[in-house]
């Protein structure tokens, strides 16, 4: 410790630390460097955007005490470093987050950038909803995607719906964006939206056991869905339609459980969407689609239903 000086040698050395503490990353960053940089930034109250002059300047003791601190904090426990600094970077809004909640890290975040074209015409869009909100961020970004749209947020859990009010009232969009405790369509009544976004739980049950302890920190009720990951896909797929406008697009994210459910349907022409920054896993229909094959929803729906009941 009494080699180093300035920041550039304390993201140097974190990153080294990090490397050889074997610690999984995947909540923001995906390696040692760029997660010793966010930590080592965050312990100096500094942006990710930094000019490099910065990178010279030689720390005070107080503040290598801190960076110290953040680095182990993040090796002894195994917390994704969002749950360290409580601070989540997703569309380029800032978030707080807390083990309440998943780490922000959809890549649905480059098609709300995106602005969902070509799929939508963005000025047609005045109604939202997000399903399984947790912390917000997808709802929130949305809102200032589409700054005339209204969106409806909703979740299960009451502990990730206080997260996403504290973030809804920090982006100051309390007059735009609504929660909802409510399991998926269950309290909505019959309001129709032009665009419904869902980051669901997709995770099959046997993955969730073996995942690394860094996720094991999140709540299991964000991530896990059943043996094969797809219980809150199929209810969404059942119930979609009756909450779509006409020209309404219906965009979910299911992650590595798309070769299942591409076999659970194989009727259905799911579009899974391509990303430039990263990511699989997220697919679009439109409502047409969703109309035409509302049978099929709801069959194996019911069939999964009979299947947990031991009706077959």
């Amino acid at each position: 410790m009494n080699s180093l000086a300035t920041v550039r040698d304390f993201i140097r050395w974190g990153a080294n630390r990090l490397g050889e503490a074997g610690l999984v990353f995947g909540h923001g960053t995906d390696n040692a460097l760029d997660e010793s940089a966010a930590l080592v930034l965050h312990a100096l109250h500094l942006g990710m955007e930094l000019p490099g002059d910065y990178l010279e300047a030689v720390l005070s003791e107080a503040e290598r005490r801190e960076v110290f601190h953040l680095i182990e904090s993040r090796i002894s426990t195994r917390k994704p470093a969002a749950y360290l600094t409580h601070e989540a970077w997703f569309a380029g809004l800032s978030f707080y987050v807390d083990e309440r909640v998943l780490v922000p890290r959809s890549p649905i975040a480059e098609l709300i950038i995106n602005r969902f074209t070509p799929w939508v015409v963005p000025e047609r869009i005045d109604s939202l909803l997000d399903l399984c909100t947790g912390s917000g961020c997808i709802a929130i970004a949305c809102a200032c995607a589409f700054p005339d749209a209204h969106v409806l947020a909703t979740d299960i859990s009451a502990d990730a719906l206080a997260v996403a009010r504290e973030n809804i009232t920090r982006h100051e969009l309390a007059y735009r964006v609504q929660l909802l405790e409510s399991s998926l369509f269950d309290r909505i009544g019959e309001r129709r939206f032009d665009l419904i976004v869902s980051n669901p739980p997709y995770v099959p049950l046997t993955e969730v056991q073996q995942l690394p302890e860094e996720f094991r920190h999140e709540p299991v009720l964000g991530l896990s869905a059943g043996v094969d990951g797809l219980d809150v896909v199929v209810q969404i797929l059942k119930n979609a339609s009756h909450h779509l406008t006409d020209n309404g697009i219906l965009v979910v994210e299911v992650g590595r459980s798309q070769e299942t459910l591409v076999e659970l349907y194989p009727e259905i022409a799911f579009l899974w969407l391509e990303f430039e920054q990263g990511g699989e896993g997220v697919f679009l229909l439109e409502q047409d689609q969703l109309r035409k094959h509302q049978q099929e929803f709801e069959r194996v729906a019911g069939q999964r239903a009979g299947l947990e009941n031991g009706v077959y």
